[in-house]
């Protein structure tokens, strides 16, 4: 307790974030004990600093202010050595990995091996929040090169200096990981993290229905904007189940802006609307205008989807004027592309619009919140991706909520480890959504959130990990014993919670 009290002092009197980062990671390295259980005492007041929104920048710094090595890199010139080489980590029963390439790290683009920043933090939450012990887990950094000119040019980078692979060879490369992993822990979940549009959907194909996989940025990112979504229609006054009636505009077409589409049109099947109803709800937008049939062939098979048959290339602010959108999503890393007409243009046809500016990091989100609330006359119903303090106008005070996927893979990857489920299904992924979208209370929604409080997030979770291990019984996927009565407990009593172990057992001693 006193060692908690007198870091959390330190890092109140330090102003900047990249440092109290920087403290927290020596922490990390020193004693794990103590960084979780700062971690689940202060989550609401650390999160964002190991985690978005200061991970950016602590990932575009990460060559510079390199401490020692944390978790596993593999590169090109270890192929057909990757088998051998997962045996170099200490632990044998290892739960969950966290992988990435490097080459799209949040809205900063390719970062190359300093985007080993990410699957370090994301690890951090699956511990402290998702109740995961520290040795069951590893970070992982496939350095393939990096497309970067000042990274490769610059004389501090510490990873591979070379143009990034692509092709071929490159998914070679990722399959012999998988198989080396696969062969070493049978039963580990691999979440892929920030691999660029043009590999991400592929890499998920392929893996999602013969490995324990599934991809943060599509499916993850897909099942927190459900939740907050039916949060929010929930706020409205309205049935959940009027999904499908909603108009859905999301500017963004890369496997994140898809990957939200997929799960909601998903929701919607599940919810009894048909394929075609569920499609006409959506309208999605790139840089060059509304995806629609005339340039099919220009579009991947998952953007096909959800081309329309007319106004192809129409601009955003048009297709706000046409259609009238109910629910606007931001995935585009533009920062403030949501400009004061587009958004007043949908006030003015909505009484409440959703608004969802879900870009990372700040930096990067298409509006603010002051900026949303000023534009909506305080009507909107707003959620981020990175956290926006609550907005005073008028004399009331509106309150944000963070779409942040720290809600849902914790507790995804910590049901999906207790039942040793085969793979993770669209319907786990639904049933996570809906068991966080009803943790939110009466009283935060008549407050405008439509997220529970990051305070509570070991709670939540919980119950996201018991509603997959439902699931994955009822699907026939679960391979571990779990009990038909009592799971909350027995899930309860498989998290992780930092507390130092005796190390001389006390006990009393007769004659």
């Amino acid at each position: 307790m006193q060692q908690k009290e007198k870091l959390m002092n330190m890092l109140r009197n330090e102003d900047s974030s990249i440092r109290k980062n920087i403290m927290l990671e020596d922490v990390h390295d020193r004693n794990e004990t103590l960084y979780h259980r700062i971690l689940v005492d202060h989550i609401e007041e650390v999160a964002p600093l190991i985690y978005t929104p200061t991970v950016g920048q602590a990932c575009k710094e990460f060559g510079d202010r390199y401490r020692r090595p944390r978790g596993m890199y593999f590169t090109k010139e270890d192929r057909g050595h990757m088998a051998s080489m997962v045996y170099n980590w200490p632990s044998n029963d290892v739960h969950v990995i966290c992988v990435t390439d490097g080459s799209r790290i949040l809205g900063l683009g390719d970062l190359g091996a300093n985007g080993m920043g990410i699957p370090i933090g994301k690890l951090s939450l699956y511990c402290a929040a998702g109740g995961i012990a520290p040795h069951r887990v590893l970070p992982v950094m496939l350095d393939l090169g990096t497309d970067n000119e000042d990274l490769l040019k610059s004389p501090w980078y510490l990873g591979v200096q070379e143009k990034r692979i692509h092709g071929d060879e490159y998914f070679e490369l990722v399959d012999e990981f998988i198989q080396a992993v696969r062969h070493r822990w049978p039963n580990v979940l691999l979440q892929f993290e920030d691999f660029s549009s043009d590999k991400a959907q592929i890499l998920l194909n392929k893996y999602r229905n013969d490995h324990l996989c599934f991809n943060d940025d599509i499916q993850g990112t897909g099942a927190t904007t459900l939740a907050g979504i039916l949060g929010a229609i929930r706020a409205k006054g309205e049935e959940v189940t009027s999904l499908g009636k909603q108009r859905i505009l999301i500017a963004g077409a890369g496997s994140a802006g898809i990957g939200v589409a997929q799960v909601l049109k998903q929701a919607m099947t599940e919810q009894g609307y048909t394929e075609e109803e569920a499609k006409e709800a959506f309208f999605i937008v790139d840089q060059h205008g509304l995806l629609g049939t005339e340039r099919s062939s220009d579009l991947s098979p998952e953007q096909r989807q959800f081309m329309r048959e007319t106004d192809c290339g129409m601009s955003l602010l048009d297709v706000v004027k046409k259609y009238k959108p109910t629910v606007l999503l931001g995935l585009t890393a533009v920062g403030g592309l949501f400009k004061e007409e587009l958004i007043r243009e949908m006030a003015a046809n909505c009484e409440r619009p959703i608004l969802f500016p879900l870009s990372n990091p700040t930096t990067s989100a298409e509006c603010t919140a002051e900026q949303a609330f000023e534009w909506t006359d305080g009507r909107c119903i707003f959620a981020s991706g990175s956290p926006f303090d609550p907005v005073s106008m008028n004399g009331k005070t509106y309150f944000t909520s963070q779409c942040n996927n720290m809600y849902v893979f914790p507790g995804l990857g910590l049901g999906a480890s207790i039942c040793g489920a085969k793979a993770i299904t669209d319907r786990m992924l639904y049933v996570a959504a809906e068991a966080l979208a009803n943790f939110v209370s009466e009283q935060e929604h008549a407050q405008g959130k439509v997220f529970p409080s990051i305070r509570k997030i070991r709670y939540v979770s919980h119950c996201l990990a018991v509603a997959v291990i439902k699931e994955a019984v009822r699907e026939n996927l679960a391979t571990k014993y779990v009990p038909s009565e009592n799971l909350e407990d027995f899930v309860a009593k498989k998290m992780y919670d930092p507390v130092y172990v005796s190390l001389v057992e006390k006990r009393e001693v007769t004659i």
